[in-house]
């Protein structure tokens, strides 16, 4: 039968605790890169679903949106996981004069607002328009990378405290394998 000496105790935690540690953060890595090239990726972009809005008009009354350089809201602008930036306006009508008028002529914010770039105001105009929103899997993607953030910052806070653990029983072993030593050489007359 083999026997197990303190050393060997001592020795095969040390090398457990590196190994241990060593593929966390080999895993942590993996991960990260896994999770960083599917956000980078067009792969989770490419389905982004496209809203089309046809004739929008202040409040849904018949007075219409007031295109002028103030600027006007999108109701577009509070759609729930929307792609900043996306708007297309596609196009605008004067109610008044019952005539569409140039799209140049208007400028859209990444936040959806609309103004008139041109000096005419058109207090009676109706505007259509396209947008973007995240795509299920997006938003997923999404959500993973920031618990993942999170729980890496949770354990990053416990390893000084594991570090210390193993720190405090690899001490506590060499005391242990010294005190032995000591009382070996005490009983066989100083001969190791």
């Amino acid at each position: 039968m083999k026997r197990l000496d303190k050393k060997g105790i001592s020795g095969s935690f040390v090398t457990a605790l590196i190994f241990g540690i060593t593929a966390l953060i080999v895993s942590i890595i993996i991960a990260l890169v896994i999770i960083s090239s599917l956000n980078d990726s067009s792969l989770l972009t490419s389905t982004r679903p496209l809203t089309a809005i046809t004739n929008e008009s202040f409040n849904g009354l018949t007075q219409g949106v007031w295109v002028n350089h103030t600027g006007y809201t999108l109701a577009g602008a509070s759609a729930s996981n929307l792609v900043s930036g996306s708007f297309v306006i596609t196009k605008a009508w004067n109610q008044t004069a019952k005539t569409e008028f140039l799209i140049g002529n208007i400028s859209v914010t990444a936040g959806g607002v609309i103004k008139n770039t041109s000096a005419t105001n058109y207090p009676n105009a109706t505007i259509s328009y396209t947008y973007l929103t995240k795509s299920p899997e997006e938003i997923t993607s999404g959500l993973m990378s920031a618990n993942f953030t999170s729980g890496i910052d949770n354990v990053s806070e416990k390893i000084p405290t594991v570090l210390l653990v193993g720190a405090i029983v690899l001490i506590l072993s060499i005391l242990a394998l010294l005190v032995g030593v000591w009382q070996k050489m005490r009983m066989g007359g100083g001969s190791i």
